[in-house]
């Protein structure tokens, strides 16, 4: 399974580098999301994830509503292409230690792939395969 099999039906929330930090952890808020995708002129230029709220805001007490959510995201993010393995990508976040990773082809964003995403559909995946054998067992004659 690729990336591209967990993005295409989704819906991604997508901030521009130009709006208040304020008003993206809201919409972070509304959406129960943790990792925003940063736009400028329709091309990513970054991510602005809770982590990157906590540290750059927070803790550096600045104000949420005139802070530009470019002055304190994640510059360049690391991406991955349509095609990539969901192994792949998987094995990207736990190398660099996060858990959002934006989907692109060049600069223009595709999508946004969670570790949740992953897991979920490992999940998903797993429950099936128990079923299938479960159905193949009970199908199977006694011996």
């Amino acid at each position: 399974m690729h990336a591209y099999d967990l993005i295409s039906a989704q819906d991604t929330y997508r901030a521009d580098a130009d709006q208040t930090v304020f008003d993206v952890a809201h919409a972070m808020v509304e959406r129960n999301i943790g990792a925003v995708p940063v736009l400028r002129d329709g091309l990513l230029v970054g991510i602005f994830s809770e982590r990157d709220l906590m540290k750059r805001v927070v803790v550096a007490e600045r104000d949420p509503r005139t802070t530009r959510v470019e002055e304190v995201m994640t510059n360049d993010p690391l991406t991955v292409s349509p095609d990539e393995s969901l192994e792949n990508c998987m094995l990207l976040m736990r190398r660099h230690g996060f858990r959002h990773l934006p989907v692109c082809q060049g600069k223009q964003l595709r999508g946004i792939i969670s570790l949740r995403d992953i897991l979920l559909h490992d999940l998903s995946e797993k429950d099936h395969e128990v079923r299938m054998m479960r159905a193949y067992i009970q199908a199977s004659p006694e011996v």
